[in-house]
Formats: structure tokens, sequence, C-alpha cells
């Protein structure tokens, strides 16, 4: 069992599947920095000087001015975190779009690569100039003698 396990943990798949998952991981890390670090707070200064990680609704009535403070009450208040979800959008349709421009490139360079090329079924006769099959050495048309492909 151990042995299929490592066949199986070492073909090349399964290591490729890893090192994508890996650097996938590492990408929504820097695209999620992106999006709240860069991206945020120039918009949230547009729209009036909006941080949109603080935007909630406080489901519990009592009035909170921030989401730290609700969440550090006692109990914790329930919220609906509305900035943080947009953030959140965000962060999707730009791991989305980086994604769709990655699979377009590949594909587009899988379209230029040229396959084998065809192989003839036919040839023309030397004589009569009519159409007939690679491994004919008579041609059925003139009844002549042909050099073997």
């Amino acid at each position: 069992m151990l042995k299929e396990f490592k066949q199986f943990a070492l073909r090349g798949n399964v290591i490729d599947m890893a090192i994508g998952i890996i650097i996938g991981g590492a990408f929504g890390k820097i695209v999620t920095s992106l999006v709240n670090d860069v991206l945020m707070p120039p918009i949230g200064k547009l729209v009036g000087g909006i941080d949109f990680s603080r935007l909630f609704i406080d489901l519990s009535g009592r009035g909170f001015a921030t989401l730290a403070e609700a969440k550090a009450a006692t109990p914790p208040a329930p919220t609906i975190n509305y900035g943080v979800f947009l953030q959140t959008v965000l962060d999707f349709v730009i791991v989305a779009f980086c994604i769709f421009v990655t699979i377009n490139q590949l594909h587009r360079l899988e379209r230029k690569q040229p396959g084998p090329a065809p192989v003839p079924e036919s040839k023309s006769c030397p004589y009569c100039l009519e159409s007939i099959r690679i491994q004919a050495t008579r041609c059925p048309n003139c009844t002549s003698e042909l050099e073997a492909a």
C-alpha cells in the first residue's frame, strides 16, 4: 500500500496540482492585500471617505458605532458585514479575471503548436495524372507500372 501511495504521490499531475494549490493560496493573499490595502482606500475616498471594512448592519439593535465595538461586546452582537462582503466580491472578481487571462493565454499557445503532418492517402500517376492509392504499384487507369512508395 505504501508503494502504491508513493507512485500516486510522485506522479507528475499530483505534484503539479500541489504546486498550483500552493501558488494559488499565495496569489489569493496577494489579491486580498491588493484589494484591502490598495484598491479599496481610493474607492472609499472617491465615494465620500468610506472605509468599506467598517460597513455593517447591527442586528442587535444596541447601536454600536463601529464593527469592532459590536464584535467586542459581550455577547458579541450579530452583524451583517456588507463592506467586508464587497471587498471579498472584488477579491473574487480579480482572481477570476486573472484565471481567465491565464487560461486564455494557455489556449492561445496550444492553438499555435502545429500538429503532425497529415499522411497522404493518394498520389497522382506520373503517366495519366489520375489519383491512385499511395500503396499502388500499378495504375488502375492506364496500367502503367509505378515505383513502390
